[in-house]
């Protein structure tokens, strides 16, 4: 029997699973339980303090951090692969990023519904939004609708477990005014794709929280080492 009390949270480190673990709050999932993958990614030292910082902040009912080393094994990503550079920041493009790491969130999506389905959880939830499904092919609505019939069908009987993408029509502009709003310690997370300390300020990952802030009149709390301007 699950627990519509108890939530199941990607904890990327970044500042929307820092956010989708407050609106969990929000919407009455007093027990979140934070799961973080560390799978060779450029930044995974200071992704996994972020996330672990978040856990102490929402006063976690558990933290899990595992390993997926695989995903460096597979590689055909510049997060994961030495040999491909991580490329400067171009919001506009439709291409697929270098980015993509292939297919992470169905792996990353399975830990947690095995984690869900093995604490009673009500839900999971996945910070992932519009902007990322316009580039990563495994964050568009589609494919968790289609997660969300493999978790009714994997799971046992008893086992009811909601795939919750809260932000999934929002821009980063919409969950940074919503975890300005909701308090959400952001000087805790981190998006940058090259480096732990500062942030570079160029990558895709920076340009988009850099003018998400920029654009809702706010100062980023975290060091770059480039600020651009990047609002409009």
């Amino acid at each position: 029997m699950t627990d519509d009390t108890r939530a199941v949270v990607l904890a990327s480190g970044g500042m929307d699973s820092a956010t989708a673990a407050y609106e969990a709050q929000t919407r009455g999932y007093d027990d979140l339980y934070l799961l973080h993958t560390s799978y060779g990614q450029n930044t995974e030292d200071r992704e996994y303090d972020c996330a672990s910082a978040l856990a102490d902040h929402v006063d976690a009912a558990d933290f899990l951090h595992v390993e997926t080393g695989h995903l460096t094994q597979i590689g055909a990503s510049s997060l994961t692969d030495d040999s491909m550079d991580v490329a400067d920041a171009d919001t506009d493009s439709d291409e697929i990023p270098t980015s993509y790491v292939p297919f992470r969130n169905a792996n990353l999506l399975s830990m947690a519904v095995s984690y869900a389905e093995a604490n009673d959880c009500g839900a999971v939830f996945i910070g992932a939004h519009s902007e990322d499904f316009s580039g990563y092919p495994d964050c568009r609505p589609a494919f968790f609708d289609a997660f969300q019939s493999v978790i009714d069908a994997g799971t046992k009987p008893e086992t009811d477990i909601d795939l919750v993408a809260p932000f999934i029509e929002w821009s980063k502009t919409d969950i940074a005014e919503r975890g300005v709003e909701l308090g959400v310690p952001y000087e805790d997370t981190w998006s940058c794709y090259r480096d732990d300390e500062p942030a570079c300020g160029t990558c895709d990952a920076c340009a988009f929280r850099l003018e998400a802030f920029q654009r809702i009149g706010e100062r980023d709390p975290i060091e770059y080492a480039e600020r651009p301007t990047y609002a409009e």
